[in-house]
């Protein structure tokens, strides 16, 4: 069943946002906060992880870098690119009509949570990666694992965030599922080494999403998107 992988990650999110929700009741405003921190904290070191295991390598006994160029040249014309369509009032608009939508109107951290959370489950390789070998082999494998890390991350974040939380499985269907169906064709084409670039780029972002939880929206990350396609180009050339 091609998508089965996509649907067991919406599962292990909306499961990981109805429990942090329960614990949400329990915690006061105080705990919360230290409870979004943290959660920031834990996603900044996964952007971080992500990020070193491209960018460093061993060489004749020591360690050096790579990609650096690409990572900022990719995110100097991705950044330009996303700030002229704007992403981020996009985003935010389909947030409040999700917000209307499902009777929470009165909920003033519900779209600040669904973005938070949809950028932290969706950016990130294993979501990309995932999605291409169930398309292209049938492994679910990848997309199992990331769908029970993205418990844990969205239980987290719900209980500090709220609701809103619990909708980033919807942007989580649209953006694997879609992969998954284009899985076959993206294949002919697709290289490692702009799989590497899309982790790298990708990585990056995601310390930016906990950078925000962190530091209160620091970073326009929504207008930051097309610097991982922008990556995925480079790497194809």
């Amino acid at each position: 069943m091609p998508g089965l992988g996509t649907l067991i990650n919406m599962l292990g999110i909306v499961l990981g946002g109805l429990t942090g929700l329960v614990g949400r009741r329990f915690i006061s405003e105080r705990y919360r906060d230290t409870l979004m921190k943290s959660a920031g904290v834990c996603i900044m070191f996964i952007g971080i992880g992500g990020v070193m295991s491209k960018m460093l390598y061993i060489s004749g006994g020591e360690l050096d870098t790579q990609g650096t160029m690409i990572t900022i040249g990719s995110f100097a014309l991705g950044s330009l690119i996303g700030e002229w369509l704007n992403i981020e009032l996009r985003i935010e608009r389909f947030g409040q009509w999700l917000k209307r939508r499902t009777g929470n109107a009165d909920d003033a951290s519900f779209v600040g949570g669904f973005v938070s959370a949809s950028f932290t489950v969706c950016i990130g390789a294993m979501a990309i990666v995932g999605a291409l070998e169930e398309g292209m082999r049938g492994d679910i494998s990848t997309l199992v694992m990331k769908a029970a890390l993205d418990f844990l991350i969205i239980m987290v974040m719900s209980a500090s965030l709220g609701k809103g939380c619990i909708f980033a499985a919807i942007p989580v269907g649209i953006w694997q599922w879609s992969i998954t169906l284009l899985a076959q064709a993206l294949s002919l084409f697709m290289t490692d080494t702009a799989l590497d670039y899309i982790s790298l780029t990708g990585s990056a972002l995601i310390f930016c999403v906990g950078a925000n939880l962190i530091w209160e929206n620091k970073f326009k990350v929504a207008n930051m998107l097309p610097t991982v396609l922008v990556a995925a180009v480079i790497g194809l050339i």
